[in-house]
């Protein structure tokens, strides 16, 4: 059903400011500025929500670039419309402080340089300041800046960014000056990923040196642990592979623990051996000359068939040791010599 006149004055209403017009058409819920639908946002209220949630789920850091980038794209697409409607650069900076003000963007104040394409750019309350300082933020907002280096940087056909000059919260004050610069919303953007790559490896770097640390104390609390089967018997397990830093900690700490035992045998097992080399063969040899320091004889169990052709093939040589193929029958040897035996129980 078409409205009359009458109608449509009730639920449309319609001024113009400055030379921008705005519209309002409460019956199909549309606002309008400058022809083109528009929102209302509270500043120190609504808005600063909306920008504070981007923030807490971004970080500052990364917010920083986005708020920066949307307003270097917004201003591209400002001074894209006024490209568009072949207006020189001195008419469109005309009309763009008197649109601003209208739309509460702040006080704006352009001088410009086209022959040196540059420009110092002056905005009293900013709704960016305005919502720094609803925030208790000390930081300057980087939407404003990016956005007028894209218009800088649409109406002179180069690439344009900014300097901040002044900048003042309190009085809610931004200078900046727009002037020709290699730098872009994009190189920031790399950076910041480069940045965030930096840090995710730090980061991992830094739980793989934990974890790394956390198992080279748990390889170091057993990996020599020195077993007493009697008094005078003891056992001492060697598992996996002896570089120089294990080999180092296992001779200090059979070095420092072995004398509290005092005891005749010592039984180095090698069942967990799966190969040998020099750094093995030099930390056998040492701990077998330390346990002949101490009065104790050595035995040597559990070297399999491919361990004694290793041991053959490179010549290896191992100290005064008597040898066995398992550590019970290293335990008996050693009963025996003590004029003890194990007796079996009867069935």
């Amino acid at each position: 059903m078409t409205q009359t006149p009458n109608e449509l004055l009730k639920t449309q209403t319609s001024i113009d400011v400055n030379g921008a017009s705005f519209l309002w058409d409460t019956e199909k819920g549309i606002f309008k500025f400058e022809g083109a639908d528009v929102l209302l946002f509270w500043t120190d209220s609504a808005f600063k929500v909306f920008l504070d949630s981007i923030e807490e789920i971004t970080g500052e850091g990364t917010a920083d670039i986005v708020f920066e980038t949307a307003g270097y794209r917004t201003g591209l697409v400002v001074s894209d419309f006024y490209k568009k409607s072949m207006v020189s650069i001195e008419t469109s900076l005309q009309f763009l402080p008197k649109i601003y003000a209208s739309a509460g963007w702040g006080k704006t104040s352009i001088d410009v340089d086209v022959a040196n394409k540059s420009a110092i750019i002056t905005i009293l309350n900013g709704w960016e300041t305005k919502v720094k300082k609803a925030q208790n933020s000390s930081r300057m907002g980087r939407f404003l800046p990016g956005h007028w280096a894209g218009v800088f940087t649409g109406l002179f056909d180069t690439n344009m960014w900014y300097e901040v000059l002044e900048h003042d919260l309190t009085s809610d004050f931004l200078k900046i000056r727009i002037t020709e610069s290699n730098i872009t919303p994009k190189d920031n953007i790399r950076e910041l990923v480069q940045r965030e790559e930096k840090n995710e490896i730090m980061k991992l770097e830094a739980m793989v040196e934990d974890r790394t640390r956390e198992l080279t104390d748990l390889i170091r609390e057993i990996s020599s642990p020195i077993i007493p089967v009697t008094d005078n018997i003891v056992v001492i397990p060697l598992i996996g592979k002896y570089n120089e830093l294990r080999s180092k900690d296992m001779l200090e700490h059979t070095l420092t623990s072995l004398p509290q035992h005092r005891a005749k045998f010592v039984i180095l097992d090698l069942t967990g051996i799966r190969s040998i080399d020099s750094e093995m063969v030099d930390m056998l040899n040492k701990l077998v000359s330390s346990a002949r320091l101490f009065g104790m004889e050595t035995l040597l169990v559990g070297i399999s068939p491919e361990l004694s052709m290793e041991v053959t093939k490179h010549q290896y040589s191992i100290g005064e040791s008597t040898y066995f193929r398992n550590l019970k029958h290293a335990i008996h040897f050693a009963f025996a010599k003590e004029g003890m035996f194990i007796q079996e129980p009867k069935k």
